[in-house]
């Protein structure tokens, strides 16, 4: 009898993390940047370091938040965050280039964008600070 109590508790507490990881993700960008949206393509760029310039010509300042990474990486790319971390020690290892900077929750990414006309951020939530605009969307 304690055995189906056991997995209606570890089915109650999987099923709010799902619902987590399969919320949409949206990248933003400062209003007054001058960039209305980005194609995948261009996101994957920036976020891997291989351009590091913005549309509008500014140098991008790239800001990952920390829990949502595996799955922006999984969603973007198709790719593990394990692979992600490999492809950033390589390249710090070689002195090519510096992985994003990372901040702890949405609340400061968006705090970031809405301050930094060379931001772009992904968040788990579409912001209602006026200062930051949503240039793509990733779906679960």
């Amino acid at each position: 009898m304690r055995l189906p109590t056991f997995f209606a508790v570890l089915f109650a507490l999987l099923l709010p993390a799902r619902a987590v990881t399969a919320a949409e993700l949206v990248l933003i960008v400062n209003r007054d940047s001058g960039i209305s949206s980005l194609s995948r393509e261009q996101v994957s760029h920036l976020f891997l370091g291989r351009v590091k310039m913005l549309p509008s010509g500014a140098r991008a300042n790239v800001v990952e938040v920390e829990p949502l990474r595996a799955g922006f990486y999984r969603r973007l790319l198709g790719r593990e965050i394990a692979e992600i971390n490999a492809y950033w020690a390589r390249l710090q290892f070689s002195g090519r280039t510096q992985p994003p900077s990372r901040v702890s929750d949405s609340a400061s990414a968006i705090a970031r964008v809405a301050e930094d006309l060379q931001a772009i951020a992904f968040v788990d939530t579409v912001p209602d600070d006026a200062r930051a605009r949503v240039v793509l969307r990733l779906g679960p």
